[in-house]
């Protein structure tokens, strides 16, 4: 039987990780129809704002993000040292190449390659925007990339816990240097308010919540995990949805722009993805501990950044539109990252 701890971080294939392309690309033009058609709602949501963060897309955030992390057990740290070359490996890549390498290729083909085919005045936003997606490591679809590739659940927990920590005194400064690297005025005061707001409240939030269910054993946790999983669901779809219709009418005018943005994000998933998983072959890490480390190491936490691209540039900015071309990339790409991954697996346990 399962210890608790393990059935929240691998539970049993549900409808939506079966078929997460087909949902993500409904709420993709579901968004963007709505927003293109219904143009007057959408403006009357991106109005509620406090400090400059948007309340309706701070509530789906916390919705969607606050289970995820309730699965995560920081106690779960000790269990580092058991997996330190696949945990050094994914650190490696998430916090001193994946930022820095997608500023140099928003450099090349932003700056450069594609600068005659796009807006002159939002060169230095749609940066921004690619800097702000990856910066931040993904925390709560980690858990699905894992399930789907028989992860070592420990490892994961451990490298999420780790991720979240270094997050919340690294995100900010990373930015700050890039984007001042890109000649662009940081709002720190905005900047911390995105980090407080999005990993800091519902870290503490989860982890109060955690303690309170395994007071009263592990079977309640279980329970309300499972309870929430729905809630967690809608508010994901809903989050897509609304994000999509913000920039519905960007989408549908600028069909040629959503393509080039979305070639340096290809571009530095399969990088990451692949250096991250040949390190690990190298140094001679488990396939089940490689497989995680790659996906973890590649993906974005694209729900803090959408919300730091809107929370500084705005949401008809070209950063906030950057981002969103994250989202719409991020989970077909890194699906089909996990094919490669487990198909590679009779190759990575060969011996030299």
């Amino acid at each position: 039987m399962s210890a608790p701890g393990d059935m929240a971080i691998k539970p049993a294939m549900t409808l939506f990780e079966r078929f997460l392309t087909l949902w993500v690309g409904l709420c993709i033009v579901a968004g963007v129809a709505l927003g293109h058609w219904l143009p007057g709602p959408f403006q009357a949501i991106g109005r509620l704002e406090l400090a400059q963060v948007n309340l309706p897309v701070a509530l789906l955030i916390w919705l969607m993000i606050i289970p995820m992390l309730l699965k995560i057990d920081f106690g779960a740290l000790h269990q580092v040292k058991e997996h330190w070359r696949g945990i050094g490996v994914t650190l490696f890549i998430n916090w001193g190449v994946k930022p820095f390498s997608m500023s140099l290729l928003g450099w090349v083909f932003v700056s450069h390659l594609f600068r005659p085919y796009l807006p002159a005045d939002q060169i230095d936003s749609y940066i921004a925007g690619l800097i702000l997606l990856a910066a931040a490591p993904c925390t709560a679809m980690v858990f699905v990339w894992s399930n789907l590739t028989n992860g070592e659940p420990h490892f994961t927990l451990s490298q999420v816990a780790v991720n979240d920590l270094i997050m919340v005194v690294a995100f900010a400064p990373i930015v700050g240097l890039l984007l001042g690297l890109s000649s662009i005025t940081v709002p720190w005061d905005t900047l911390l308010l995105s980090v407080a707001l999005y990993i800091v409240v519902p870290v503490i939030v989860a982890q109060i919540w955690r303690k309170t269910l395994l007071a009263q054993g592990g079977q309640v946790l279980a329970g309300t995990l499972a309870k929430l999983g729905p809630l967690s669901l809608l508010a994901l779809l809903s989050t897509l949805v609304l994000l999509f219709g913000f920039q519905g009418e960007q989408i549908i005018a600028q069909p040629l722009v959503i393509a080039m943005l979305a070639v340096p994000i290809t571009i530095q998933v399969y990088f990451n993805s692949g250096l991250a998983y040949l390190l690990n072959k190298r140094l001679g890490v488990a396939h089940c501990v490689a497989g995680p480390s790659a996906l973890i190491g590649a993906s974005n936490f694209f729900e803090l950044a959408v919300a730091a691209a809107i929370s500084l540039f705005g949401f008809q900015s070209g950063a906030a539109l950057a981002t969103v071309v994250g989202v719409l990339i991020e989970v077909p790409v890194m699906l089909s990252v996990v094919k490669i991954v487990n198909a590679s697996k009779d190759w990575y346990e060969a011996k030299a």
